[in-house]
C-alpha cells in the first residue's frame, strides 16, 4: 500500500514535526513556528506528486 516515496514523504513530516517542536521549546520560538509552516507544505506536495502519479498511470492504460 505504501511505497518508498510515500514513506520519505512521511519521514520527512515526522522530522520537520521534531525540529519544529524542540525549536520551540529551547527558546527558539520563532525558527520552530517556521519549521512549523513546513509540516503541511511537504504534505501538500506529497499528495500533489502522489495525484500526479496515479493520473499519469491512468493515460498509460
Amino acid at each position: 500500500m505504501f511505497k518508498l516515496s510515500d514513506l520519505f514523504i512521511l519521514l520527512a513530516v515526522a522530522v520537520s514535526f521534531v525540529v519544529s517542536g524542540v525549536s520551540y521549546f529551547n527558546g527558539y520560538e520563532t525558527q520552530g513556528l517556521f519549521t512549523a509552516i513546513w509540516v503541511p507544505s511537504i504534505l501538500a506536495f506529497g499528495i500533489y506528486f502522489k495525484l500526479a502519479a496515479l493520473a499519469a498511470r491512468g493515460r498509460k492504460e
